[in-house]
């Protein structure tokens, strides 16, 4: 009599992802996209290096280690989002963790969100994790840096910045995933080394937890706009100027507004945006919306500054869209993103320099009786992204051809 046995799967591989998010949520939700799509190849740690907001869903497969945050604040400088930890002791923690977590995870494949093309303050742990990979030799882990589109390319030491981010990729990386369609942004043109990138350079295509476009019934459609400020830390000027141009668009085109203040909007901020809601005919704040690209579609206008997925929701919404790039300090990469898009005809982009009543006022109104330029550039970098590193996993050499 033969015997039928149920067979358990196999067990899969596991990858060990780090991230870290300074300001906004924009890494992080790019992050959370991509683990959700390796988890079907992988076993997936996600090493979270900064707030994470309550509420925030964790995809199937996919085990978060929050480290002790650390963050930038306005100024840039290294901050502990914890009151139990001083940024040293933090900093020491972190370490320590990210190190345990290499040797109990063993994994095949360490991907490093962004370094070493950013995130040099944290430097402190990454270098050892990436030592410490190096010495296991030749069955080490595959080491894969995920980018975004658009680098920050005004630093004053611009030159030797780009040098030692392309000397310390050629050492410690095997690939380089770029996280956009070359049509609309490559590395080359915000990334300058002298010494040439021996790594191999990919292009993923966008990364969205969803390439499709966002449909809502014109019964659903809301005459208002939509303001956001990514995580809200930085949202405050914004907001100030919003509230004001409100009453000019309110007036003269019966619009309403709908602002969005972000988890981590600051408390002042908040308390002051509330206290405008309930005097301002027309004007509501919310901190939280629990599917704001759903909420976006809707809506007839959509304010925000212009980050990696903001612009991802705006390509799904098919939203008139008016943005205002982030650009405090040495933060270009909104600038370039959302001059772009202007030229593409997707949105219409304010400069942080021109941000006043009037030309936002003039922006929403002429926004509110147009209709985006429809673009086709590929947003399937989410699947594509998984499938490189699997096949980088399985083949045991770099993914492919160069890009």
């Amino acid at each position: 009599m033969s015997e039928s046995r149920i067979l358990e799967p196999a067990p899969k591989p596991a990858l060990l992802f780090y991230c870290q998010h300074a300001l906004g949520l924009g890494h992080l939700v790019r992050s959370l996209a991509l683990a959700d799509a390796l988890a079907a190849e992988f076993d997936v740690v996600l090493l979270n290096g900064g707030r994470f907001p309550d509420g925030t869903a964790v995809p199937a497969g996919v085990r978060v280690v929050n480290l002790p945050p650390l963050g930038h604040d306005p100024n840039f400088q290294l901050v502990s989002h914890d009151e139990q930890w001083t940024v040293e002791e933090a900093m020491q923690i972190r370490r320590a963790t990210i190190l345990r977590e290499l040797v109990d995870t063993a994994p095949v494949v360490v991907l490093v969100e962004l370094f070493p093309f950013g995130r040099k303050k944290f430097e402190f742990e990454l270098i050892p994790l990436l030592d410490a990979v190096h010495a296991m030799g030749a069955g080490r882990p595959r080491v894969v840096c995920s980018v975004r589109d658009i680098l920050v390319g005004d630093r004053p030491d611009q030159e030797a910045h780009d040098e030692r981010a392309s000397t310390m990729a050629n050492r410690y990386f095997d690939a380089i995933l770029v996280h956009a369609d070359p049509q609309f942004a490559r590395l080359e043109e915000t990334f300058k080394p002298a010494t040439p990138l021996a790594v191999p350079v990919h292009y993923t295509g966008f990364v969205t937890n969803d390439s499709t476009p966002i449909v809502v019934p014109d019964a659903e459609r809301v005459r208002r706009v939509l303001v956001s400020a990514g995580g809200g830390m930085v949202g405050g000027p914004l907001f100030r100027v919003v509230v004001e141009a409100h009453r000019r668009w309110h007036a003269e085109a019966g619009l309403e507004t709908l602002a969005l203040a972000g988890p981590f909007a600051p408390d002042a901020e908040w308390a002051w945006l509330q206290e405008q809601a309930a005097t301002l005919d027309g004007f509501t704040a919310v901190k939280y919306l629990p599917d704001l690209r759903v909420e976006m579609a809707r809506s007839a206008v959509t304010v925000s500054q212009v980050g990696y997925n903001t612009t991802m929701d705006i390509l799904r919404a098919k939203v008139p869209a008016v943005v205002i790039p982030y650009a405090e300090g040495r933060e270009d990469e909104q600038r370039h993103r959302g001059r772009r898009l202007d030229g593409l005809g997707v949105v219409h982009c304010v400069d942080p320099d021109d941000l006043d009543v009037q030309h936002l006022a003039d922006a929403v109104l002429a926004a509110a009786t147009s209709t985006p330029a429809s673009v086709t550039l590929d947003l399937t970098g989410r699947d594509t992204s998984a499938r490189m590193i699997a096949e980088l996993c399985r083949l045991g050499s770099p993914i492919g051809a160069g890009a």
